[in-house]
């Protein structure tokens, strides 16, 4: 596939550190013990975030990608730097590093058998602020990728200024951009944020929204959010929520000022809904849909392929490197969404997620070879 566009992918970027917990002797209170020395194995040492999880996973699909996540001057600063050369030469040259600042980083707490904790230091991702994108690095770029503002202090104050401040520019320098969101803590500031609010400014600037449906549920009501959330904690599909639900959702997104959006819906793969509105398809920037008249009005939504699961982490940063790769060269809806899955299914077959992806080339000659489907999804209308 010819390279035709440089993808900036920026927000949020966190060292992830995952120490081996074998067995635990008396449950999960073994290892919280006051006073008590744990023994535990070798840790491994990755970097997260969407920078990592979406750059990296669109390096592996053979785009010209540049990162730029912030991090500090420090030792685990220079460990995410050393993380991204080692996968591409150049791939870290627009990282921003502060001095002033600390790096991100997450403990990630796997036990056997019981659910994994994360403990989070968000660092210099709080501090993260538009002007921290260059008008240089703006102009180097066809589309900007921008992940996880709810981990952002900077992003999410002040009704999310600074979030619209700097998708606002990426749009007047003619750039496609992209939006994905992560979680927010209830019981943190970005819990207690007005995100209607925030969305309802910033969606105007965004022309592929990315959430998953647990997400974006949450965000636009807490209350019947929360149930979505129990419910797909607990394994239901859509979270509860019916094909009409997801689609009224999305058209709620729509009618915000988006352009697209693509929704991550977990096991049940993904779904894609676009804007009737022509003018606004066509404004999508550099690498926007290639025909407006083509995704006008889709709702789509593509099953997960069937493999054999080593890791999620990173499944849904992934199914969006898929997407936005297939959108940028050119693809038509019912095929940048098979793409998107296709990519997302691939990513959970090693533990490394994007790390391990296969090239995009081999992704396509598998779907090609009959790649079979997840037999039981719920049934929406226009399944591809």
């Amino acid at each position: 596939m010819a390279l035709k566009h440089t993808l900036i992918v920026a927000g949020h970027v966190s060292l992830d550190i995952h120490p081996k917990i074998e067995r635990l002797t008396d449950g999960l209170q073994s290892l919280l013990v006051p006073g008590k020395l744990v023994e535990i194995g070798d840790a491994r040492v990755t970097t997260g975030g969407a920078v990592s999880n979406t750059g990296l996973a669109l390096h592996r699909l053979g785009q010209h990608v540049k990162l730029a996540g912030k991090i500090g001057d420090d030792a685990w600063g220079r460990n995410v730097l050393e993380n991204y050369r080692a996968l591409g030469a150049h791939l870290a040259d627009d990282m921003i590093v502060d001095p002033s600042v600390a790096t991100s980083y997450t403990i990630c707490i796997t036990p056997p058998g019981i659910d994994r904790m994360f403990w989070h230091c968000p660092g210099a991702n709080h501090t993260y602020c538009a002007d921290d994108l260059s008008d240089r690095l703006m102009r180097a770029g066809a589309l900007l990728h921008f992940g996880y503002p709810p981990l952002m202090r900077r992003m999410y104050a002040d009704k999310g200024n600074e979030l619209v401040k700097m998708l606002r520019r990426a749009k007047e320098a003619g750039l496609t951009t992209s939006l994905d969101m992560s979680l927010p803590d209830p019981a943190s500031d970005s819990g207690r944020a007005d995100w209607p609010a925030i969305l309802a400014h910033a969606l105007p600037f965004v022309d592929i929204f990315v959430p998953s449906l647990d997400e974006i549920a949450y965000m636009l009501d807490p209350v019947s959010g929360m149930r979505v959330r129990v419910r797909t904690a607990s394994g239901a599909p859509l979270g509860g929520c019916t094909p009409d639900e997801v689609a009224a959702l999305c058209g709620r997104l729509i009618g915000m000022g988006t352009a697209v959006v693509m929704l991550k819906l977990g096991k049940q793969g993904a779904y894609v809904q676009a804007a009737r509105d022509l003018p606004r398809l066509r404004a999508c920037g550099h690498a926007g849909p290639a025909d407006p008249q083509a995704w006008a009005g889709c709702a789509l939504q593509a099953a997960c392929f069937n493999v054999k699961v080593a890791g999620t982490t990173g499944a849904g940063d992934c199914t969006i490197a898929g997407f936005l790769a297939a959108v940028a060269h050119r693809l038509p809806p019912a095929e940048a969404l098979r793409m998107a899955v296709g990519v997302g299914s691939s990513s959970v077959e090693q533990p490394d997620g994007a790390r391990g992806l296969p090239p995009w080339e081999t992704i396509v000659a598998r779907m090609a070879a009959g790649w079979t489907r997840d037999p039981t999804p719920v049934p929406f209308p226009r399944m591809v």
